[in-house]
């Protein structure tokens, strides 16, 4: 059985409640409805002889209530009432945007999640995984995200992206960009003229958020791969052995900045593993991308050898081991496509990456 006491007085009036002495306490809570016993046995084994209690109002609503004692009878002045009603205001206002927060926190995670695909496409001759690691609580999320399916032609488009901002704007931006992105390599696949196609989108909507990725398009069947790079880190190639190379790419400019597109075409030999990711598995707070990087070649050397061969296995790795994972809060993306060790003839070196600079065609 609840009795009633200071606080729930306070919400219930929304209105301070003040007992300076133990009499007046006792008092207020035996009109209340209190058990005499109880109360008699609090201030027995208490040493608190004065109470205040201060509902936490926001636009009428009480969100909860403050709750201040002193050790002997207390006379409440005026000025005294009015700071602690003036702090109670400031508290009430702080636990409001708390809730705000949260609330807006956990509407843009699902927006993102279900944005994302439920599933990756099961491929002859390619083994797919993905790991996605969501920032901190206590900070927004943010536009990151992957995708990967199967074109008419059987070869895989694979993409990384990232839409710079945080909360439920950035994961629409992101939900937008997936979805063009989708329509854009059904109908036209090379890289270079899916990307002149989102540049396009970016300006006839005006849209002022930056949008990074990677976008790839494999062969299944020998490896070979067309890559495109917006704005994004290069991917990740890992032979068998745990050797880890970046793919040389320049990348062009972010998506809407007027460029020129292309790409450059590359091998995935077999027992090789590409690692697809955003910025937030290499950049961090107290360095910058280049050291991120260099840091992620490193890592990914050292994995095991039962790590190497099964991409599941090297994401989590790669996600668990790398530093700036844990000294920032932005989520981490990875998307790892690996080639089994079944021979495959190839005309094409590993990770040597060959420009194609023939212009996207006009969208």
């Amino acid at each position: 059985m609840s009795y009633p006491n200071l606080m729930t007085m306070a919400v219930n009036r929304r209105r301070p409640v003040l007992a300076e002495s133990p009499e007046s306490l006792k008092a207020q809570l035996l009109e209340a409805g209190g058990d005499e016993e109880v109360l008699a046995g609090f201030l027995a084994h208490g040493d608190e002889r004065a109470w205040v209690g201060l509902p936490l109002l926001a636009a009428g609503r009480a969100l909860g209530a403050l709750r201040f004692s002193f050790t002997r009878p207390q006379k409440i002045s005026q000025e005294d009432g009015v700071f602690l009603e003036a702090l109670a205001g400031q508290c009430a206002l702080a636990v409001e945007r708390a809730t705000l927060f949260e609330r807006e926190h956990r509407t843009a995670e699902t927006l993102q999640r279900s944005l994302l695909p439920d599933r990756l496409p099961v491929v002859k001759g390619l083994v797919l995984a993905q790991r996605f690691r969501s920032g901190s609580r206590h900070v927004q999320v943010g536009g990151d995200w992957y995708d990967a399916f199967v074109l008419q032609d059987g070869r895989v488009a694979a993409v990384v992206g990232d839409v710079m901002g945080k909360g439920v704007k950035a994961a629409a931006g992101m939900g937008r960009i997936r979805n063009a992105m989708r329509a854009l390599a059904l109908t036209n696949p090379p890289p270079a003229a899916v990307l002149t196609g989102l540049d396009q989108l970016h300006q006839s909507e005006g849209d002022e958020q930056i949008t990074t990725l990677a976008y790839m398009l494999v062969e299944p069947t020998t490896g070979e791969c067309t890559l495109a790079l917006a704005g994004h880190p290069p991917p990740l190639l890992i032979s068998p052995e745990g050797t880890a190379t970046l793919c040389d790419v320049e990348p062009s400019a972010p998506l809407g900045w007027p460029s020129p597109r292309g790409h450059a075409r590359f091998l995935i030999p077999p027992g090789h593993t590409a690692v697809l990711y955003s910025d937030g598995l290499v950049k961090g707070r107290k360095r910058g991308l280049d050291a991120g990087l260099a840091q992620l070649c490193a890592t990914a050397s050292m994995a095991p050898k039962g790590v190497v061969k099964s991409p599941q296995l090297l994401l989590d790795y790669l996600i668990d081991q790398m530093p700036s994972v844990f000294t920032q809060d932005d989520d981490v993306t990875t998307l790892a496509l690996h080639v089994p060790a079944d021979p495959m003839p190839s005309s094409m070196t590993a990770c040597s990456c060959r420009p194609v600079p023939s212009p996207a065609p006009s969208m």
